[in-house]
Parts: C-alpha cells; sequence; structure tokens
C-alpha cells in the first residue's frame, strides 16, 4: 500500500468526499491543499450528456479566459512575406513558411500554437501526420487559419484556448496556474463553463453537463456544483 505524504492526506481531508463546492469556495480550497513548490496548473475537466460518435454532439470551441493561462504558448506563424512583420509585431515567437515546413517535416514541433492563413493552407496540408496527432494542426474553428493573423497571435497571447470532448464524453483544459488569485481562478473557470453551456447542440437530450472537476498538478479532484453558470 502506498504510504500518503503529509501534503497528500491534508489535502484528502480537506475536501469533503462526496461534497460539491462552489466555484470560489473550491478555487479557495484548491489555494490552500496545493503545497508544490512550483506553480501548478489548474484543470478542469467537464462531463457532457453527449455522444462524441455523432457529428451533431460534437462539442468544439474556443474561448479567450479573462486572466490567460498563465503559460508562455510559443507561437508559431506560418505565412507569406508581406505577413510577416504584422506576425512578429503581434508577438509571435517564430515567423516564416518553407523554412519552417522543412523543420516540421524533419520532426521539429517545439511550440504551443501554429497560425497561418487560407492561401498557405496547400503547403501546409502535407504536415498533417506530424501536427495532428499533436494537436496543432491549423484549423479555422478554431481561429488559426485566418488572414488576421495579429488578431490571431494576440488573442492566444492572451490566453485564448481551443477545446473539444474527447471520445468519453470529456472537455478537460487547463484554465490557470496556482498563483493566480482566487476571483482570477474563478473568473476563468466561469467563462470556461460558460462557454461550453453555449454551445449545447440542439440534439443532445437529458441532462448536459453531469459533472465538473477542478484539480491542480498533484491534488485531489474538487466537485463542483453543476449550477456554476447560474450563479
Amino acid at each position: 500500500m502506498v504510504k500518503l505524504t503529509k501534503n497528500r492526506k491534508f489535502a484528502l481531508e480537506k475536501v469533503g468526499e462526496g461534497k460539491f463546492y462552489k466555484l470560489p469556495e473550491a478555487a479557495g480550497l484548491l489555494k490552500e491543499i496545493t503545497k508544490t513548490k512550483f506553480d501548478a496548473s489548474i484543470d478542469i475537466d467537464v462531463r457532457l450528456g453527449v455522444d462524441p460518435r455523432k457529428a451533431n454532439q460534437m462539442v468544439r470551441g474556443v474561448v479567450t479566459l479573462p486572466h490567460g493561462t498563465g503559460k508562455q504558448v510559443k507561437v508559431l506563424v506560418l505565412c507569406s512575406p508581406d505577413k510577416e512583420d504584422e506576425a512578429k509585431t503581434a508577438g509571435a515567437d517564430f515567423v516564416g513558411l518553407d523554412d519552417y515546413i522543412e523543420k516540421i517535416e524533419k520532426g521539429w514541433t517545439d511550440v504551443d500554437v501554429i497560425i497561418t492563413m487560407p492561401s498557405v493552407m496547400s503547403k501546409i496540408g502535407k504536415l498533417g501526420k506530424v501536427l495532428g496527432p499533436r494537436g496543432l494542426m491549423p484549423n479555422p474553428k478554431s481561429g488559426t487559419v485566418t488572414m488576421d493573423i495579429g488578431k490571431a497571435v494576440k488573442d492566444v497571447k492572451q490566453g485564448k484556448i481551443d477545446f473539444k470532448v474527447d471520445k468519453a464524453g470529456i472537455i478537460h483544459s487547463r484554465i490557470g496556474k496556482i498563483s493566480f488569485e482566487q476571483n482570477q481562478i474563478v473568473d476563468n473557470a466561469r467563462e470556461f463553463i460558460n462557454t461550453i453551456v453555449k454551445l449545447k447542440p440542439a440534439s443532445a437530450k437529458g441532462t448536459y453537463i453531469k459533472s465538473i472537476f477542478l484539480s491542480t498538478t498533484m491534488s485531489p479532484s474538487i466537485k463542483i456544483d453543476t449550477k456554476v453558470q447560474e450563479e
């Protein structure tokens, strides 16, 4: 049997088994029980009453978190030369086209987001086998294929994230860091949840939001009241 550490035991004692928490209470509790020496990420898991196997019940979207994710996002912009200055001014970490396509073909994927423009997608399509499994393939639905390169870069840098329900009907995402203030955690979580609520498929029947959990990298999960969007 694995022996519980002092911090783990403390965390389990503080989180009431089977208890549901309002977001402000959960955010405060999360900060109290997280004792890591590093700035732990805050994760949210939302289980939905949908069947992801059906195209008309796929839930996918984008959200800009009010306080960002707390992570320094590395952005690569693949664009034509006339858009390079716009991308650099907006804060892109890497800007180019053919040279980066060649690097990616050789296995380089040291970025978090790739943004491009419609006119060069024909060149990028061949990178699907490398980028697809890593969730890096640009997609118009997530705003990463656009002519407004500058805005797209700024949105991502400021906390815009894309998400989609997985095969088990769960949406998982990081929404901040434990160093955030309690109200910042609440704001980010509420914005994320409310965005999912707005994306409810018309074909989804029964309970839509089945469960919500908040946790940090090494903490127990905290059950959230699913009526959070009504607060």
